[in-house]
């Protein structure tokens, strides 16, 4: 029986192969993409002092290497709408007094606001403030007899008391669709190949194209009763705020469970038992996990392991639910993210069209 396995393992080296370089590649992967210290966040600034003082104090923050500078904003409003789109993780917002404050030794005071969404990325913001303090203050020390202090006040936006729950539940609805819709679909076309049922398929006058859709369109009402349940228990029992439209949030779910589904399907045309698309599964899954945002941020990752990420459904749906969710953001803040996955689920349904005709020669 033992010699039965091993030849039986030695014959499936589709297997085989998965079983030994699946964990080699998570492990070389993940290993240097998961990082724990948050650093490099993009920030814009708020310059309304446009002085010395007010430029030392930016080159502090830099320093600091916890926030990299994308450019400058002209007002409260642009800044807000950088913030809510993602583009911009903090904003340093230095008041048109703050050089003439220190001159006339009173307590300067700047203000840094933060994305406090991911309370991760918050502490790592917190703290380049707090270093950037300490620095300035220690410069001005020797000339404290001529000029004041600075002090900077921290603002977090849409998670103030830094609660991890609201950050993590969003992203575990996102998580549970990508993990049951694709494990559902892997299982579909492999289940009639062994059946002995794809024949049946064969035969019907059903397209490539509209048997793709048939297999995952029954599905996409289950993702949205899942999408239902977990909303309803985000709010009511973790007090997940709803901010935005609840409408838009419904629309722009809709290519992501589609692209969910389809991927899937891809797995199930590329594999011939419901062993390997289990197997495979795994592939897909764990990098879901680790690099799309759902539990680390994507900015204390390598470059390579971002693009990576960017190559996951599941790193664009994130954007738009805590978006929605938590900031309130409307179509224009995530319209690339939406045809992102509405290209997402276009490509994967096209290619599982076309590895099942493939499978048939």
């Amino acid at each position: 029986m033992l010699w039965k396995e091993l030849v039986q393992m030695r014959r499936d080296r589709f297997t085989l192969g998965m079983l030994i370089g699946i964990p080699a590649i998570q492990l070389l992967l993940f290993g240097f993409a998961i990082r724990m210290e948050v650093r490099h966040l993009p920030a814009v600034v708020l310059d309304e002092s446009k002085t010395t003082e007010s430029r030392a104090l930016t080159q502090a923050m830099v320093n600091t290497g916890n926030f990299d500078l994308i450019g400058p904003v002209a007002d409260r409003e642009e800044m807000r709408r950088v913030i809510e789109r993602g583009e911009a993780r903090a904003a340093v917002v230095i008041p048109p007094d703050f050089e003439t404050d220190l001159k006339r030794r009173r307590t300067a005071t700047a203000q840094v606001i933060i994305d406090a969404a991911d309370p991760l990325a918050s502490q790592a913001a917190i703290a380049a403030a707090a270093l950037a303090s300490a620095a300035r203050n220690a410069a001005l020390a020797p000339t404290t007899a001529r000029t004041g202090r600075l002090e900077i006040r921290v603002r977090p936006w849409y998670n103030p008391a830094l609660e991890s729950a609201i950050y993590i539940v969003p992203g575990v609805a996102g998580l549970i669709l990508t993990l049951t819709l694709s494990a559902i679909t892997s299982m579909s076309i492999v289940r009639e190949r062994e059946r002995g049922t794809l024949e049946q398929l064969i035969v019907t006058p059903v397209t490539r194209a509209g048997l793709m859709l048939g297999k995952i369109l029954p599905f996409a009402l289950v993702g949205y009763v899942q999408i239902t349940v977990i909303l309803l228990l985000g709010r009511f029992v973790f007090d997940v705020p709803l901010q935005g439209s609840l409408l838009l949030l419904y629309a722009a779910t809709a290519p992501f469970i589609l692209a969910s589904l389809a991927l899937g399907l891809f797995i199930s045309t590329a594999v011939k038992t419901q062993v390997q698309a289990m197997q495979l599964s795994f592939l897909v899954i764990l990098p879901s996990v680790l690099l799309s945002g759902f539990m680390f941020p994507r900015e204390a990752m390598p470059t390579a392991a971002q693009w990576i990420g960017g190559a996951i459904p599941l790193t664009y749906f994130l954007r738009i639910l805590r978006g929605i969710l938590l900031k309130g953001t409307g179509i224009e803040a995530i319209w690339k993210d939406v045809l992102s996955l509405c290209a997402f689920a276009l490509v994967l349904i096209t290619l599982s069209a076309t590895r099942f005709r493939k499978s048939l020669d």
